[in-house]
């Protein structure tokens, strides 16, 4: 799937795949990079904390919204480990704003890294903000970090893809024995890169018009059982820590807002949401197999309308 990377490590999630690399290459010296890329990841883990328990420094560059290539090259030095670049995959920042590609990056002579957090390995023309693990590696970039689950759509792992040396030299590290994961994940990881199609790239990709008409057979459907409903036009979000701000048309079913808190206790679960006072379930994230459960379990709510 990234043939740019020599080699692949897997560590525990994102945030230990970022302190394993931060700990072998960087340890002791100063990892470059923007402050307007210094994120919180979740839980309130803040990523500065997190890079300086490695016992490497931060040097940050630029300001919160802009930074310059001129702005990296000032800071290098002899102490320099590496430039870090991180994507801001739960946020965005518009306006008056610049950053540093990792091409340019690559320019500066020295390693760089790159977080793109949500574990998109290859590029995806509806998400064409969204960092790839190929692109960036083929724009030069040593090491690239990211998440196994997110826009993967895996398990919950960390991924580590860079040449074969940089690899090992982290695969070697002790703290790497500490950080890696079990079988199951590995099996769960290799499951999901080896099938045609995740759940996540399904969902994410689903046509909007057999949208419609799956939400339309589940109305009339109900509509026989002697239950209204309604097929509305609804906006997806991608959602998980991965492109924010991407939205996609979708629909959805409409019902009364009082079917939302049995629906979600109850056996399966039907999580929608609500809006303007009506539970909207879209169909986006439900396997078209399983549209007659969703219809089951709205009737089982409604039995006592």
């Amino acid at each position: 799937h990234v043939p740019d990377a020599g080699a692949v490590h897997v560590v525990n999630n994102g945030a230990a795949a970022l302190v394993l690399a931060a700990t072998a290459l960087a340890a002791g010296r100063e990892i470059v990079v923007s402050r307007g890329e210094l994120v919180e990841i979740g839980d309130g883990f803040r990523l500065p904390d997190l890079l300086e328990s490695t016992g490497a420094r931060l040097r940050e560059v630029g300001t919160t919204n802009r930074t310059t290539l001129a702005d990296y090259a000032a800071a290098l030095g002899p102490q320099t480990g590496f430039v870090l670049k991180v994507h801001p995959s739960n946020f965005r920042v518009t306006g008056f704003t610049s950053s540093v590609g990792v091409r340019h990056l690559a320019t500066l002579g020295v390693p760089v890294v790159v977080d793109i957090g949500s574990g998109l390995l290859g590029a995806d023309p509806l998400l064409p903000d969204e960092p790839d693990a190929a692109s960036t590696l083929r724009a030069g970039a040593a090491l690239v970090t990211a998440s196994g689950d997110k826009l993967l759509g895996g398990p919950q792992a960390g991924l580590l893809l860079g040449g074969v040396e940089v690899i090992d030299r982290l695969r070697r590290h002790p703290l790497a024995r500490a950080l890696r994961v079990d079988k199951l994940t590995l099996a769960a990881l290799a499951a999901t890169v080896r099938q045609p199609e995740t759940p996540t790239r399904v969902a994410l990709h689903a046509d909007p018009g057999a949208l419609r008409e799956r939400v339309e057979r589940l109305r009339d459907r109900l509509g026989a059982d002697g239950r209204k409903a309604e097929v509305v036009p609804a906006v997806a979000v991608v959602g998980g820590g991965g492109a924010p701000g991407v939205e996609l048309d979708s629909w959805a079913l409409s019902l009364p807002e009082r079917y939302a808190a049995p629906l979600r206790v109850g056996d399966p679960p039907v999580l929608g949401r609500v809006v303007r006072g009506r539970l909207l379930l879209d169909l986006r994230c439900v396997p078209a197999d399983a549209d007659e459960a969703v219809r089951a379990a709205v009737l089982r709510v409604a039995g006592d309308d």
